[in-house]
């Protein structure tokens, strides 16, 4: 089982379509020159990486903690206020749970970045077109086929894969290519 895993894992890795990553770091670096908000949404393990990318993006992509001038990232993973979370799904649904935190937040020209599996949660997809009527733009990141959110995202970048423990790591994989690619930018730029 290792060795297959493993093997797969590498397989796929190799697959990603790396001018769709520097599409995404290129995008981040927009929105923080423009001083725009990045909100991040997954669900279960998609989740964890939501709150992973968010706390690398706003800490790991930093080289002077203590400069007022240095340029940061705004960045909100909208799965980590648990009674915000359960107050929705508890009074609304499990399906407005993000679009409605969007709601409140989201401003025309902020960034959207879903990573889900499947493509295909109706709380992503919800998301995805209220941040698209709201004039935000929403990039992807997807596994499988990509499902229905591949065609409503303005970009997406899919992991080609049917086995979510490979889809999860390789996002993981993708966020900390993100981080390292701001944090490199950042370097250049002060």
């Amino acid at each position: 089982m290792i060795d297959s895993y493993l093997a797969e894992l590498k397989d796929v890795l190799e697959k990603v379509d790396k001018s769709k990553i520097q599409n995404l770091i290129d995008k981040v670096i927009e929105i923080r020159e423009k001083d725009g908000t990045i909100f991040i949404i997954g669900n279960g393990g998609s989740a964890a990486n939501a709150s992973h990318w968010a706390c690398d993006l706003s800490k790991g992509t930093l080289t002077d903690f203590y400069d007022p001038s240095y340029k940061r990232l705004r960045v909100v993973s909208l799965t980590d206020n648990v009674a915000t979370l359960t107050a929705l799904t508890n009074d609304l649904s499990f399906d407005q749970v993000f679009s409605q935190q969007l709601r409140n937040l989201i401003r025309k020209g902020d960034l959207l970045i879903s990573i889900t599996g499947s493509g295909k949660s109706k709380n992503i997809l919800k998301a995805i077109e209220l941040a698209k009527d709201l004039g935000a733009y929403v990039f992807s990141v997807l596994g499988f086929d990509g499902g229905e959110a591949i065609h409503l995202s303005d970009d997406s970048i899919v992991v080609s894969s049917r086995n979510y423990g490979i889809i999860e790591d390789v996002h993981l994989t993708i966020g900390h290519i993100l981080t390292a690619s701001i944090k490199k930018d950042h370097n250049y730029v002060n």
